[in-house]
């Protein structure tokens, strides 16, 4: 499994995932009641750290006799060698064909997940940018054999070679299916490029397919020997267990897996932007033309007092169909069928902020693009109303609460705040953080980051996305 580009802030999006799972009534629209703003942490989670440096952190919610187990390791595809585009999720793959480390036993090529499902659980795993994340839910009875399973995989890899050439052409086959089958995906593809210019967020996950192909057992192992090693990796439990007991099978388990010699992250920088950038394609498949513009922003990581605002402008542009875009766009003016306004806050480097829309039968992206910036301009200029702005936060409070029943989405949320660079203070004080932030913040990290007419150093790239023209459009002037 490959994440690819999310279209929702990381933590939002498994906050309302886990929460409109438990109550559908929580989906993001302006009439949600929110209960009384938590005055606790939200997960309530403990957190020690073994010998080797593996940080684990569990979470307890005896609800269920169930367990999620994760592992997260902080490299992705953004770590990647230059010309090995794809060795991260290559290696996500390969993972499953074989392992051996003593005192944890041996699994066969294949058998992983086999015996996960053998036991009534299920098992996965994705990359992104930033990181690369293993998982199993399961009966909380099977905890030990999962955890036994996966740290036997941390450093006892055992991958036959013949393996190799067998999954690359799984994962060629997958670009082709997720990006040169999909013109939306390739489109999106182009504005990451153009947007993260000599940054390795510019390079899809999934790689670029003419370096995936050149991908080389050589190239895998070493890879994984070099980052690979639990002082470079987290472990999240969640569901129907004590610390007590994960801390004694973290120990009997990981605790067997020395330190790895991890290098420090380090990525390149992107260049001045010296002209504005527009990306333009059209595709005989594509019916409805699409407007979406991408920004770089700063994210939770970096800039923690702006990633509070911005989510809280998100929520108020695009949190339901009372949202203002929605209300604008769709219902008053009819531009667009859809819109959207999203903001990625988890990552390592800048975060991306984007938005857009496709047309109504008439319309054109350029008057969708037109529409928006009346709207980006009317919030920096007259702000945001109070009620607005408590409305929104309630809303934000709430996906936090209604989460805290989930048994997977705790797990979710804790990995992506730790591998991105935040602590898990942050995630357990959110809901009273988000509180603090002020009608004027909103404003000025609107003005700051997203004002159409005043560009920042990383200025925005425009998208523009064509259904096939008529013979009469052709021969227009």
């Amino acid at each position: 499994m490959i994440r690819l580009r999310p279209v929702l802030p990381v933590f939002f999006l498994m906050l309302f995932l886990c929460a409109a799972i438990l109550s559908p009534a929580l989906a993001k629209e302006a009439d949600v009641a929110a209960p009384t703003p938590p005055t606790d942490k939200v997960f309530n989670a403990q957190t020690f750290t073994l010998d080797n440096g593996l940080q684990v952190v569990v979470v307890e919610n005896r609800s269920i006799p169930v367990v999620t187990h994760m592992v997260w390791y902080r490299v992705g595809a953004a770590d990647e060698p230059p010309g090995k585009s794809g060795i991260a999720h290559f290696l996500e793959h390969l993972m499953f064909k074989g392992q051996s480390y003593p005192g944890l036993g041996e699994i066969a090529p294949g058998e992983f997940s086999k015996i996960v499902r053998s036991l009534g659980g299920n098992d996965n795993a994705f990359t992104a940018q930033d990181y690369t994340a293993y998982f199993q839910t399961i009966s909380s009875a099977h905890l030990e054999t999962v955890m036994r399973m996966e740290a036997g995989r941390m450093r006892g890899l055992q991958l036959p070679r013949e393996a190799v050439d067998s999954e690359r052409l799984v994962i060629l086959e997958e670009r082709r299916q997720r990006i040169d089958n999909d013109p939306r995906a390739q489109f999106d593809e182009q504005l990451g490029e153009a947007l993260f210019p000599n940054h390795p967020y510019g390079t899809p996950v999934i790689g670029w397919f003419h370096e995936m192909e050149q991908l080389s057992w050589e190239d895998a192992t070493g890879f994984y020997q070099r980052y690979y090693a639990p002082n470079n990796a987290y472990l999240v439990v969640s569901g129907d267990v004590s610390v007590e007991d994960v801390r004694a099978l973290a120990e009997k388990t990981y605790g067997l897996i020395p330190k790895g010699d991890v290098p420090e992250r380090a990525r390149t920088i992107s260049p001045p932007f010296i002209a504005r950038t527009s990306v333009k394609m059209t595709h005989p498949v594509v019916k409805e033309p699409v407007f979406q513009r991408e920004y770089r922003a700063p994210s939770a990581r970096q800039n923690a007092k702006d990633s509070l605002a911005l989510q809280v402008l998100e929520e108020i542009m695009d949190g339901g169909s009372t949202s203002r875009l929605y209300k604008s766009l769709v219902v008053e003016k009819k531009i667009a069928s859809s819109v959207s306004l999203s903001y990625i806050s988890f990552a390592w480097d800048d975060a991306t902020l984007a938005v857009g829309g496709t047309a109504m039968d008439g319309f054109t992206p350029e008057q969708v693009e037109a529409a928006i910036d009346d709207e980006l301009r009317l919030l920096i200029t007259g702000g945001v109303r109070e009620q607005e702005l408590k409305e929104a936060i309630l809303r934000l409070q709430a996906q936090a609460i209604y989460a805290r029943d989930s048994v997977a989405g705790p797990a979710m949320v804790v990995g992506y705040t730790l591998v991105t660079g935040s602590s898990l203070d942050d995630l357990e004080t959110w809901p009273q953080q988000i509180e603090t932030v002020t009608a004027k913040q909103v404003q000025d990290v609107a003005a700051k980051y997203l004002n159409p007419d005043a560009p920042t150093s990383t200025p925005f790239v425009n998208g523009y996305l064509y259904p096939p023209q008529t013979k009469a459009e052709e021969k227009a002037p």
